[in-house]
């Protein structure tokens, strides 16, 4: 009679979990695996506004990326853009959070401000930094002039337009990163830095052989948090060049944006998606099981 009525109540917490996942089930299999799955039934398709259903290619959307100039100049700019965000993004976040790792009267408010700018909607971020980019009226080339530089037109020049839109998403994306980082700092033991610190390790040598191995499982989440996020933006891109001049400021996400929306091709921009997808689930997953290893959780 024990074992079955702990057999019942077993099957009865089996069914109570799944009752209350099903909520939060039903909501990802809506709004995120169904348009997965027809994302890649779409990509296979060739399918544009006014076409009465969708015709099917197979791969022939995939060998036109493939052979596609525009395609892979995106792909390169997406891949610099990646290099030129991610890392400077989680140092400048890692250094704010060590900044702010400690107690004072106004250090809620300096906190509060560090962070202010992941709040601020994209559009409008991107509108402010497109009036300090401006030419000749802009800030920053009024900066250049007075230095002797002269007018920059950031913007408008294929081999400072990227960089400039990077240098505005690090602004944005380090006071975001900032509060994982401040969270797993506060999450260290003091104890273990105190040891460290009476057995002679302080300063610099603390922070390399104690905090950061203790940092680990928090970098490796910011890390594909912060790869995944550079992936995302279309909306700045849309106010600020629309990737002009020559695609030098075409993004993947901003290139699956004009195929869909402006050149009504939805076989084109599913397909883009799918490989947008399927470089972050190559990139990122890997990574992860291989570092999870490695990291010490404490």
């Amino acid at each position: 009679m024990k074992t079955t009525s702990a057999a019942q109540r077993a099957r009865k917490d089996i069914a109570t979990a799944w009752l209350l996942l099903l909520p939060a089930l039903a909501f990802m299999l809506v709004f995120t695996v169904y348009p997965v799955l027809r994302s890649v039934a779409l990509s296979m398709t060739k399918y544009r506004m006014g076409m009465p259903a969708p015709e099917w290619v197979g791969l022939d959307n995939y060998i036109r990326m493939a052979n596609s100039s525009t395609f892979w100049k995106v792909m390169q700019n997406t891949a610099l853009f990646a290099l030129m965000t991610v890392l400077p993004s989680m140092a400048m976040g890692l250094g704010l959070a060590l900044l702010v790792n400690r107690r004072g009267r106004h250090i809620g408010f300096i906190r509060t401000a560090y962070f202010y700018p992941s709040v601020m909607p994209m559009i409008a971020i991107a509108s402010v930094w497109m009036f300090i980019y401006m030419a000749r009226n802009g800030l920053f080339d009024q900066m250049m002039t007075t230095f002797g530089f002269g007018p920059q037109d950031v913007l408008s020049n294929r081999t400072t337009v990227l960089p400039a839109l990077s240098f505005m998403y690090v602004w944005r994306e380090a006071g975001y990163l900032l509060v994982f980082f401040l969270a797993g700092l506060q999450s260290i033991n003091e104890d273990v830095l105190e040891a460290a610190s009476i057995d002679g390790a302080t300063g610099w040598k603390s922070f390399r052989h104690i905090t950061m191995p203790l940092l680990g499982p928090t970098m490796l989440f910011v890390s594909t948090i912060a790869f995944t996020n550079c992936f995302k933006l279309a909306d700045h891109i849309i106010i600020m060049t629309e990737g002009a001049p020559n695609n030098a400021s075409t993004l993947l996400l901003y290139y699956i944006y004009q195929q869909g929306f402006t050149n009504m091709n939805y076989g084109v921009s599913s397909t883009l998606t799918v490989i947008m997808l399927g470089l972050l689930l190559l990139v990122s997953l890997p990574r992860f099981f291989s570092q999870d290893k490695k990291i010490h959780y404490a």
